[in-house]
């Protein structure tokens, strides 16, 4: 954590940035935003179909009913990928088609679509890199506690071995979870996420149990001789507005909340003591059983980190209002005003730069990938049938460059998925953003490559700027 007047990096040249040879160049999705086929082939519902078909929940009530309709459109989604040149795809499973109850058998006709998929991918030359979690958890298990309630941890390792026994053969690298910090706090502190929930006691029990699935999955797996295994996390930095001790604090109170909750128990097998006493006035951590966090720090193959904005904050007033930042409520988050995503995400690069270098050198850190990067932009298709998104192409130029940055100075980073193959479902904003390197028209299922894709298939040929 720093002070926010520290000023960014100068320009680099990046006519000669090279990455090692090897390093993995892909794009991502997960199940809920591109696939839709809701209701076909025994898929049952997800906490997602729950919270996106409840009036209010997202922006002009849009759900994932159909999305990109990649159920039924993957082989054409997979020339595509081929026409990027990525060596990788990273996607997510989607456990209610899997395993519509959350426990017990498996749907036949979800694994073999995935069966399909794998196939699909690894005939172009396409290594598949799945999620086993990316936010979609069964309603029944939702209704029976969800993340909250310990049996969840139990029953996602039970689905990871399951799926691995049918799909293992083809599949070398395995992540767990797509951030955690998401699921928990979005899910069930301030309701902006499904299940919709606000409530903060709840949203640390999730985290913890999120994180003890993980862990158990993850010795599972090892044990039936998964290839590489890892984590997700979305990570931040966290600077303060001045050098007050109340703006620092609040910095400090923030990276504990955002990031430290997760890198610690995963890394090191202890939760941050300071983030223990923040919380204390909320909950007692009595939810931690003796030999969970033994599980939760099970030796990884890898860790992903995503990426896309940092936090800047000071010591503030509570509104009042549900809040993501447990018995953190009184912090203000602060712009500095610098260019902005659609989102309204600050551009920073040098944020991605100090991410890696900080977990590689605090942290006894296994290899790294950046396991989502990217932008959200107002794109078009013009009347010439191209979409001229400019922004998105600089925007990735620049992380690309902090990433090398940071890789050139010792940090053990072999690869980089561009966030998002497809203009696709954005959770609760619906289709409103497009973070896409294909442009998708939602009424037709037209995909285009936009010009950032075809620069990024540039990018992944050379394997550099």
């Amino acid at each position: 954590m720093t002070s926010a007047k520290q000023s960014a990096t100068a320009p680099r040249d990046l006519s000669q940035v090279r990455f090692p040879e090897g390093f993995v160049w892909g794009s991502a999705t997960a199940s809920y935003q591109v696939e839709g086929a809701a209701h076909e082939g025994g898929r049952g519902p997800s906490i997602w179909d729950t919270f996106s078909h409840t009036p209010g929940r997202t922006v002009g009530g849009d759900t994932g009913d159909v999305a990109d309709d990649h159920y039924h459109r993957y082989p054409e989604d997979i020339s595509l990928m081929a026409d990027l040149g990525i060596s990788h795809y990273r996607f997510s499973l989607a456990w209610p088609r899997i395993q519509p109850e959350g426990r017990g058998q498996l749907n036949t006709e979800g694994v073999d679509f995935y069966s399909r998929l794998v196939d699909g991918l690894l005939e172009r030359g396409i290594q598949p890199w799945v999620t086993l979690y990316h936010w979609d958890l069964p309603q029944p298990l939702e209704d029976a506690g969800g993340w909250p309630a310990r049996d969840t941890a139990e029953r996602f390792a039970e689905y990871a071995v399951a799926i691995h026994e049918r799909l293992g053969d083809r599949i070398k690298d395995w992540t767990t979870l797509n951030e955690p910090w998401c699921s928990a706090f979005l899910g069930y502190a301030n309701g902006h996420h499904a299940p919709g929930r606000t409530e903060g006691p709840a949203a640390v029990r999730a985290a913890h149990h999120l994180l003890l699935g993980h862990g158990l999955a993850v010795r599972a797996l090892r044990e039936r001789g998964a290839e590489q295994l890892g984590l997700t996390v979305n990570l931040y930095p966290v600077d303060s507005v001045t050098d007050s001790d109340a703006d620092r604090d609040a910095a400090r109170r923030i990276d504990g909340l955002m990031n430290r909750i997760f890198l610690d128990p995963v890394l090191r097998g202890s939760y941050p003591e300071d983030v223990v006493a923040d919380l204390a006035p909320v909950l007692d951590f009595g939810h931690v059983r003796d030999g969970d966090l033994a599980v939760v720090n099970t030796p990884l193959d890898f860790l992903g980190v995503n990426y896309y904005t940092r936090h800047v904050v000071r010591a503030g007033t509570a509104s009042g209002a549900p809040s993501t930042w447990v018995g953190s409520e009184d912090v203000e988050f602060v712009k500095r005003g610098l260019p902005v995503t659609a989102m309204g995400w600050e551009i920073d690069p040098d944020g991605l730069y100090e991410t890696l270098t900080r977990v590689w050198r605090e942290y006894d850190a296994p290899p790294l990938y950046v396991t989502e990067n990217g932008a959200a932009f107002d794109d078009v298709v013009d009347a010439d049938g191209r979409v001229r998104d400019e922004g998105r192409r600089a925007y990735l130029e620049g992380h690309f460059a902090a990433a090398h940055r940071a890789l050139s100075e010792g940090v053990d980073l072999r690869g980089y998925f561009v966030w998002s193959l497809l203009d696709n479902f954005e959770w609760a904003y619906g289709y409103s953003k497009r973070f896409g390197l294909v442009h998708v028209d939602y009424e037709t299922q037209v995909r285009t490559l936009k010009d950032s894709g075809r620069w990024y298939a540039e990018i992944t040929r050379a394997n550099g700027l």
